[in-house]
């Protein structure tokens, strides 16, 4: 069974999203049989590189609140955060073009290294408030999860991969999904938001059941009387 995951590394819920739908995983029976895979989508692909407000200001500005209302808002999301083990730092958090990160994820991806990646990017964003936009940043963060430093600089500097991210762009595009973080099983099943890990671990059961083969409900220790197989027809057992 095959999870994809559509995120942002600037978007706050899609890190919460991340660690609800790990919960869910790790309860699930059969998840040794599931492979997940992180797609990329840009919240916003005209962002600057250099920003020169912080993200209080871009909510105010965003949704035409005050600066005070959009701390409370980041506030409640830090506080949703917490309960899951991350630590966001809202206040000195780095407003960027997410586009190379992305770039670099998929890189790490032909490099096996693609679960580990998006977990340090996300955790640089949030926890870190270092700087997506800034390629040495990214250089060493690729370093740290075992990949060659000099191989991704020269990588992000030839623009290489922007066609696998758009790629992803465009699949999101014609399956509808306009928000992120967003889950899709199979190509059949798909689940919108952080959700809390009930709705993950049903979403998986019934996307398992939708994909296991038939369920027999007379099998008794391999019993196979009054049936034929293998070129040959077992009687049934005659009765004393």
């Amino acid at each position: 069974m095959k999870v994809e995951i559509w995120s942002d590394f600037a978007c706050p819920f899609c890190y919460i999203g991340k660690r609800r739908f790990e919960a869910a995983l790790e309860q699930f029976p059969q998840r040794a049989e599931v492979e997940v895979v992180y797609r990329s989508f840009e919240l916003d692909p005209n962002a600057p590189v250099s920003v020169d407000h912080d993200v209080h200001q871009m909510l105010a500005g965003k949704y035409g609140m005050s600066r005070e209302q959009a701390i409370d808002m980041n506030r409640n999301v830090v506080e949703q955060a917490a309960a899951l083990g991350l630590a966001y730092h809202m206040d000195t958090l780095v407003l960027t073009n997410t586009f190379d990160a992305h770039r670099l994820a998929q890189y790490a991806a032909v490099h096996g290294k693609l679960t580990p990646m998006t977990e340090r990017l996300l955790k640089a964003y949030f926890t870190d408030s270092l700087h997506l936009g800034d390629r040495e940043t990214l250089a060493g963060l690729a370093a740290e999860v075992g990949l060659d430093r000099d191989d991704v600089l020269h990588m992000l500097e030839s623009g290489a991969f922007a066609d696998e991210v758009r790629a992803d762009e465009q699949d999101a595009a014609a399956l509808g999904i306009r928000a992120v973080p967003f889950f899709v099983i199979d190509r059949k099943f798909g689940v919108s938001g952080a959700q809390p890990g009930e709705v993950f671990l049903q979403a998986l059961q019934k996307a398992w059941e939708a994909s296991s083969p038939l369920t027999l409900l007379n099998e008794q220790d391999g019993d196979s009387a009054n049936g034929c197989e293998d070129g040959a027809c077992t009687p049934p057992p005659r009765k004393p």
